[in-house]
């Protein structure tokens, strides 16, 4: 990441010594072979079959088949209590995009702040600068309560969570303010506790309660220090991702953590936490940190969960993809073991994207420009449970790779690269079928919702397209287009007519039909 402008560069850490002995009782080395890939125009080369063949059609004289169940049913939330979007992609395997309709000609109905912008002064490799608005993933989150307003939740670049309303934007709530900015997506407690958690390029995650008057309060704070072996940076980009009460989360520090949180009610009826460490492991080992020569590395995608499993799946800026059983930690023992690893050989910032049949879709950036990279290529989908030759296919994406978090819809793999294509690719074959040009880079992830594509771009511009039935049959027709101030880094939240994002400029916005 060492020279781009618009998004914050890591500041390396001297690595601390004794490693190895640290990690030889974890970590247990699997193979991961070469496999073949396809190419952009590559001829489609099938994979392992993802439920995406022909329909059945009868012949004449016959009955018609008995329906069939949806091959692709449409990803639920995570949160079942209540309406919203209340982390990075909506779920566990990071699939879930938001709530229609999505608006037909819309325009900005609110801006906040109204005048001005959320900006502060931050430090990195390249000086003190001025940073404004949201950045890279920066996803508003969106609260649909049975009583009271619609809220929308985010954290931006003046170090500060803030809560607005969904309609008007006016603040619900004083911001939270932390030591530094705020780069990633928050999360909402899935369950419904008053309970917001987020991460801060200040050292730390919290837990803050929304329960405590006009101001959110902090109850739990942990430093990225925490590890026994931080590695590179102590931001917290990724969205934590709450499961079983268990908070799922990697750290800029290369650590991944479980922490039971322990939620309840004091006698004031107030939310209270009372959070453990479960578990925490490296996201590097000493294989990795051999064949890349160095040792900058870190954690910066928000983890996935395969709940049918029991695994988690998280990726590194060294290309490093694991996968690792925590069923009995969320269960409450302590047995956890890693079962998957692969090596793509580029920094994977992209959230690893878990499919109904447990495939996984990995984003991988170009940075290094070595031997692995260039034989892997840099859009892949994974078999975890072919470990020694889980490549299934690859597509080669020049120009710098992609940031942006596969969206999946149907048979079809949405990818935004950075170069400012938009790609419609096959999710059997990993043939590319259609492809849009965007003003780059493209970093916010592709939101489908309802049929409609809803991406974004550094020139501001927030679009929507219509896909065709089969999305993979042609190029998706335009719809509108909503122009901001400044480059939208963040990715859109969508959400019952409303579509929520920040740019550079310095505001987030409320968009809709007016």
């Amino acid at each position: 990441m060492i020279g781009r402008s618009a998004r914050l560069t890591r500041v390396p850490r001297r690595r601390r010594a004794g490693f190895a002995a640290l990690v030889v009782a974890l970590l247990a080395a699997s193979g991961a072979a070469a496999a073949w890939r396809v190419g952009v125009w590559g001829d489609a080369r099938s994979g392992p079959p993802a439920g995406d063949g022909p329909l059945a059609h009868p012949s004449p004289g016959q009955d018609p088949p008995r329906p069939s169940p949806d091959p692709f049913p449409s990803p639920e939330p995570i949160n079942r209590t209540f309406e919203g979007l209340t982390t990075f992609r909506g779920n566990a395997t990071r699939t879930y995009y938001g709530e229609g309709p999505v608006p037909s000609d819309p325009e900005v109905l609110w801006r906040f702040p109204p005048t001005g912008g959320m900006c502060s002064r931050s430090a990195d490799a390249e000086g003190t600068r001025l940073w404004c608005g949201t950045g890279w993933t920066g996803q508003p989150n969106v609260v649909d309560p049975p009583e009271g307003p619609v809220e929308v939740r985010f954290g931006a670049y003046d170090r500060a969570v803030h809560v607005v309303h969904g309609r008007t934007g006016r603040e619900l709530m004083e911001p939270f303010v932390t030591g530094d900015i705020i780069k990633g997506t928050v999360t909402s407690d899935p369950d419904g506790y008053p309970l917001l958690y987020t991460g801060s390029r200040d050292d730390h995650l919290r837990i803050l309660a929304l329960d405590r008057g006009s101001r959110p309060v902090e109850l739990w704070r942990l430093s990225a220090d925490s590890a026994p072996d931080p590695v590179w940076n102590d931001d917290w980009d990724g969205s934590p991702l709450i499961v079983d009460g268990h908070l799922l989360e990697g750290g800029e520090n290369s650590w991944f953590y479980v922490v039971e949180l322990n939620r309840g009610y004091d006698e004031a009826g107030r939310v209270t936490v009372d959070p453990e460490i479960r578990m925490m492991v490296p996201g590097f080992d000493d294989r990795l940190f051999a064949d890349l020569a160095d040792d900058q590395v870190s954690i910066e995608n928000s983890v996935a969960f395969d709940e049918d499993r029991g695994v988690v799946y998280f990726a590194n800026s060294g290309g490093l993809v694991q996968g690792w059983d925590i069923a009995d930690v969320l269960d409450g023992g302590d047995r956890y073991r890693r079962v998957f690893r692969f090596w793509t050989g580029e920094d994977v910032d992209a959230s690893v994207v878990i499919d109904r049949d447990g495939f996984l879709y990995v984003a991988a950036e170009q940075e290094r420009f070595n031997a692995r990279g260039e034989d892997v290529g840099q859009l892949l989908k994974l078999d975890p449970s072919a470990a020694a030759d889980p490549l299934v296919w690859s597509v080669d994406v020049p120009g710098g790779g992609l940031w942006a978090t596969p969206g999946l819809y149907r048979n079809a793999v949405i990818a935004a690269t950075n170069s400012g294509r938009i790609l419609g690719v096959h999710r059997r074959t990993g043939a590319v079928r259609w492809e849009l040009e965007l003003a780059p880079p493209t970093w916010p992830s592709p939101v489908v919702v309802d049929g409609v594509l809803v991406v974004a771009d550094c020139s501001g511009a927030v679009r929507a397209y219509r896909l065709k039935e089969n999305p993979l049959s042609g190029r998706p027709r335009p719809l509108w287009s909503v122009q901001l101030e400044g480059c939208v880094e963040s990715t859109p939240a969508v959400w019952k007519g409303m579509v929520y994002v920040g740019a550079r400029g310095g505001a987030v916005y409320g968009i809709g039909d007016p």
